[in-house]
């Protein structure tokens, strides 16, 4: 086996910027907000293609794509032990012979993400570890439950453990240009939230326009968010690089006009090393490098770390080993 030694740091997704403390609504600025959606697709169709890292450089962005994913089992089917099995690989996503290869030390993801049920356990399987648990809030995946169930939910996740609460938004008010409404709504989660981050899923596929997933980007990061995220995963359109660039120039405005800097967490249908190599691009292209770190960014994913895996086996050993030999589960 051939030795390669990547230089890398591994980073705790511990937040070390200020909270994002949102602003009074600004209805002004939220319609002046447009979306030239040929623009945006033919920008997305070059991403692919602008960047290309190779060999030792392609292995140092894998790491750090592993130390930004949130973990996630979100099936009906869950079990205690499933969880432990996954914070298990959250702790030790290599195994220690491809460390050992690459030069690195420690390494682990950025969070595990769970339902409610399954807090506890995950809490309790990631003790010492500093990876936080994420749970999945507000009536997950459609947010049509009643509105006081939503807030009582997120505060008995935070109550049991979580550390970070990704709520659902009600894609209603997005749809009838109801933004007084999503904006007390988004505050009122937030509220909820204590000192727990909250990120927001826009549920994307499902808000009809490019110019709505803007608007309702900036709603979000207005009264509050620390993250926003594209999907809950279960929309028929998850992850796009078209809804990618449209969220992260929202965040860049953001932080240009409040000083604050909030983070964005694309999931849904992101399964592929290279996939992931794209968005990683991107983020260092629109935002630059302070948005690489697990504090303002994250994967939403549950089979991402079984291919970067399998990559980064070919970058150590130079052959291909079969998927199966990586199961999270």
């Amino acid at each position: 086996m051939s030795t390669h030694t990547v230089q890398t740091t591994s980073h705790l997704p511990l937040t070390i910027e200020p909270r994002n403390p949102g602003m009074d609504l600004d209805l002004s600025w939220v319609r002046s907000v447009q979306a030239n959606t040929s623009s945006i697709e033919r920008r997305a169709k070059t991403l692919p293609g602008r960047r290309s890292v190779k060999k030792d450089y392609q292995a140092a962005w894998l790491l750090r794509a592993i130390e930004c994913i949130d973990l996630t089992t979100l099936s009906g089917d869950d079990t205690a032990e499933r969880v432990r099995r996954l914070c298990a690989k959250a702790r030790a996503p290599l195994r220690d012979d491809l460390k050992d290869a690459l030069g690195i030390s420690s390494l682990h993801t950025g969070a595990i993400c769970v339902y409610h049920d399954m807090i506890e356990t995950a809490v309790d399987a990631l003790a010492g570890s500093g990876i936080p648990v994420a749970a999945v809030s507000t009536g997950f995946p459609a947010g049509l439950s009643p509105f006081h169930l939503r807030v009582a939910e997120i505060e008995e996740s935070v109550k049991v453990g979580a550390a970070e609460i990704d709520i659902v938004i009600s894609r209603r008010h997005v749809l009838a240009g109801d933004w007084q409404a999503l904006y007390d709504e988004m505050r009122a989660f937030r509220a909820a939230c204590g000192d727990a981050h909250v990120k927001a899923i826009l549920a994307t596929g499902e808000l009809g326009t490019l110019r709505n997933v803007a608007r309702a980007s900036l709603i979000c990061m207005m009264a509050g968010a620390d993250f926003i995220k594209t999907s809950t995963g279960k929309e028929s359109v998850n992850a796009t690089l078209p809804v990618a660039l449209v969220m992260i120039r929202a965040i860049r405005d953001y932080h240009e006009r409040t000083g604050f800097r909030v983070g964005y967490k694309p999931a849904g249908g992101i399964s592929k090393a290279k996939d992931a190599l794209v968005y990683l691009a991107l983020m260092k292209d629109e935002l630059g490098d302070r948005w690489l770190q697990p504090d303002l960014f994250r994967f939403g994913a549950s089979s991402l770390l079984n291919d970067i895996e399998r990559q980064l086996e070919h970058h150590v050993t130079g052959a291909y080993s079969a998927g199966y030999r990586h199961a999270l589960a």
